[in-house]
């Protein structure tokens, strides 16, 4: 038979099998007939493999991949693990986590954008090195003889040396030689940002090892599907399902892998949907198996994370005021436990808003630039003194209706519908609104605070409406923590709200707080509680009368952790040496100073291995590019490959591809700032498409051509490894000394700015 290609051809095939497969594809699928006979077809069973004769040779051929893995491993824990103490100051953000980590061990409460599993992890790292937590961990400073610093970066890059093996173990369920999955490995082993990044106090090693495991289990997962409802079908689902709880919960950035396993999901769902001889039993089954193994794992595993950082932090501490007034009563040390309950006239107190990641009522002695450029009142969420406000009798009302010095044991309880004076303690001024536009939120009215004790107007009066109380269930009066209401001002109608918009540099980044004219009873921003609570005349609160509930805590706790990443957003008018943007990562056009740059100091620069980078954002565009050409190609009838290969490089291709679409494209749309190592995850993918296509054209080509092609990437991703190495291990002396490394005008290694 001629081998020329031709319309309907499918090479390396018999003509019969040719014949076969075009009847399959020109079927429309209109005989119902023959769909009602059709029976799936069981999986061919493998051909059995030959070992050799000599026992120590078929020894290695019977464990060629558990010998494989071990020396990755062996190799990988080499490369990450060497010189791990050469700097023997805090790197970069070291600073960040290892103080959260510290907090675990003293059991102090504090607050940050990222979910509590890797910290916890760091924390345990500190306790196994017998840390006790009393370091301060300031960015550059020296870390103390009693701080085992060096079991707590080997206990991080532990989970980034496993990167390897799993690289490996991946390749091998996706069906690519035995070559192509040493390449990856080789990649993941030899990457140098990789490398880097695994070697300090992070939790970018733990994202990674986590993001790994879980295009791992999936791909062993999807090798069992026709093995439904087995035992291993359900250990590896289930496992999927605990790889996405665990990167989930060491930084959001896991949700993009749950997208890509939710991809994944649908589309074999649907796929079954369409096999009319499957009972429906069996697909509900199916459905029922998903939704426990992908969604209630994943799920507990998170909230499991929370009832952790929950039980460890018991004590009062630095990150209080992202929470809930009534979290904070229940935190060994916090003074709120000392609240009076119910409010009076004559009270001094600070107000939470009440909405999720609501902060407290503030003003400074600071003014506005424009409008009325009076005092400024904001939001702010630490704790201070110029949260501090004193209720006053308000303007033009009896003030012996509200206090009688004379008579010490006269007290009026604020009740619903009550007129009040706020009145800022350290300045003396009082809570005003008036008809002048808002600074960021121009459509309201400007807050501000006016005048004094003597000095002022009705525009400083403010009604009281209780909203709910969730501890005493009535509206009675306000009682401290447990009480929501509004305050209403009396002249305007408006409401006091701060929903989250953020003040300029002027206004020192804290949130803004207006008078909302449009009457939103039913937004939580426009609701506030007393937090603390000071009164003479008042005895404390008994005892248990605040009780604070687990899943609001972890809800507020979440909504406070999503407003604070989306406020990190870039200052144009501060040049940062450290960010980047989306499209200078996968080219490798920047990379990021890691610590002081000093003669003396021992430096790291974060920055990916050319090669591996260059090949890996190349085989995206060559996917998508063969992708496009196979299915033009099918659809003029030319088929250059077998349904097999097809289905097998379009499975492959497409997960690889959305894996690093999903965890590369979001953020050209986040308005956050944003730095070389969130393209990390990303990147992973990429680097495994490289030998998979290597894979794919080279699978018709001898074998001599497989070699060079292959042994040419080898050689050069170990080369610019070599060559790079310095930039990992940490550079000594003089950085001019290093300048035959600076490829790309964009690397500040020498020059502070890029250029």
């Amino acid at each position: 038979m001629a081998t020329t290609i031709k319309r309907r051809h499918i090479p390396n095939v018999s003509e019969k099998q040719q014949q076969e497969y075009t009847a399959l594809i020109d079927n429309d699928m209109d005989d119902t007939s023959k769909l009602k006979n059709y029976k799936p077809q069981p999986p061919q069973a493998q051909p059995s493999v030959v070992y050799s004769t000599n026992k120590n040779i078929a020894f290695l051929q019977r464990h060629q991949h558990t010998i494989i893995t071990i020396a990755l491993t062996l190799l990988s824990f080499w490369t990450r693990f060497r010189k791990i103490t050469l700097s023997k100051s805090v790197v970069w953000d070291e600073a960040h986590f290892g103080k959260f980590g510290s907090h675990y061990l003293n059991h102090d409460f504090y607050f940050d954008v990222h979910p509590p599993l890797g910290k916890i992890l760091v924390g345990f790292s500190g306790w196994l090195a017998g840390y006790n937590g009393s370091f301060g961990f300031e960015s550059g400073a020296a870390y103390p003889d009693n701080v085992n610093f060096g079991v707590m970066r080997i206990f991080n890059a532990f989970f980034g040396a496993m990167m390897v093996p799993i690289a490996y173990l991946t390749c091998v369920q996706m069906k690519m030689s035995l070559k192509a999955s040493l390449l990856a490995a080789t990649m993941v082993l030899l990457d140098n940002a990789y490398l880097t990044i695994s070697r300090f106090i992070l939790l970018d090693s733990m994202l990674l090892f986590f993001t790994c495991t879980s295009l791992y289990t999936l791909a062993t997962f999807h090798n069992l599907r026709n093995q439904s409802f087995s035992t291993k079908w359900w250990i590896w689902l289930s496992l999927t399902g605990v790889s996405l709880g665990c990167v989930l919960s060491v930084k959001w950035v896991g949700l993009f892998a749950v997208a890509v396993v939710g991809v994944y999901t649908v589309e074999d769902l649907w796929n079954k949907w369409g096999d009319i001889q499957m009972p429906k039993k069996t697909y509900l089954g199916h459905w029922i198996a998903r939704a426990i193994c992908l969604i209630f794992i994943p799920f507990t595993i998170y909230i499991f994370s929370f009832v952790l950082h929950f039980k460890l932090l018991y004590k009062s501490g630095p990150g209080d005021a992202q929470m809930s007034s009534l979290f904070q009563a229940n935190l060994e040390g916090n003074s709120m436990t000392e609240n009076p309950l119910e409010i009076a006239y004559g009270s001094s107190l600070t107000l939470k808003n009440a909405g999720y990641g609501g902060g407290l009522l503030h003003s400074h002695v600071q003014t506005y630039p424009e409008g009325s450029k009076q005092q400024q009142v904001t939001c702010y969420h630490h704790k201070d003194d110029n949260n501090n406000w004193n209720i006053r009798p308000p303007r033009n009302y009896d003030s012996n209706e509200y206090e009688q010095p004379e008579n010490e044991d006269f007290i009026r309880f604020i009740k619903d519908g009550d007129v009040l004076r706020l009145q800022h303690a350290s300045t003396g001024r009082n809570l005003h609104s008036h008809p002048v536009n808002a600074p960021v939120t121009t459509s309201e009215w400007e807050v501000s605070c006016y005048g004094n004790e003597t000095i002022g107007d009705n525009q400083d009066n403010w009604v009281v409406e209780i909203v709910d109380d969730f501890v005493y269930h009535n509206k009675e009066r306000v009682r401290s923590l447990t009480t929501r209401f509004r305050l209403r001002h009396e002249k305007l109608g408006c409401l006091l709200t701060a929903d989250g918009d953020v003040l300029p540099q002027w206004g020192f980044k804290q949130t803004e707080v207006f008078c909302d004219k449009n009457n939103k009873t039913n937004n939580p921003h426009a609701m506030w509680n007393v937090e603390q609570h000071w009164n003479d005349k008042l005895p404390t609160a008994p005892a248990n009368a605040y009780k604070s509930h687990f899943f609001r805590d972890f809800v507020s706790l979440n909504v406070a952790m999503w407003t604070s990443n989306n406020a990190l957003t870039p200052d144009p008018d501060k040049y940062d040496i450290l960010s980047s943007e989306p499209n200078e990562w996968p080219f490798v056009s920047v990379g990021l100073r890691m610590c002081g740059w000093g003669d003396n100091d021992v430096k790291y620069y974060l920055l990916g291995n050319p090669i591996v980078w260059w090949l890996s954002i190349s085989s995206i565009f060559v996917f998508c590019f063969a992708t496009i050409l196979y299915i033009v190609r099918m659809q003029r009838k030319i088929y250059d490959l077998t349904k097999a290969q097809w289905d097998h490089f379009f499975y492959v291709g497409k997960t690889l591809f959305l894996g690093w679409f999903f965890h590369y494209i979001p953020f050209y749309i986040m308005g956050r700032v944003t730095y070389l190592h969130h393209y990390f995850p990303a990147l992973y993918f990429s680097i495994l498409m490289v030998p998979f296509l290597m894979d794919h054209f080279t699978r018709n080509s001898s074998k001599l051509v497989q070699y060079v092609v292959f042994g040419t990437v080898y050689i050069a991703v170990i080369a610019t490894f070599i060559h790079f190495a310095p930039v990992s291990f940490g550079l000594t002396g003089p950085i001019k000394d290093y300048q035959s490394l600076v490829w790309r005008e964009g690397w500040n290694l020498i020059d502070e700015k890029r250029k």
